[in-house]
């Protein structure tokens, strides 16, 4: 379980133009984490 202050863990997910990214390739940058339900989903 991550604490506050910990570093999160490196992840890969696809950005808004199909790319695979990793949490890893923004390091010493600030990152914002947007989710949202796939459309035509119940919230």
């Amino acid at each position: 379980m991550l604490k506050v202050g910990d570093p999160a863990p490196d992840f890969e997910a696809t950005d808004d133009r199909g790319r695979r990214v990793k949490l890893s390739d923004f390091r010493g940058k600030k990152v914002v984490l947007w989710f949202f339900p796939k459309a035509s989903t119940p919230g």
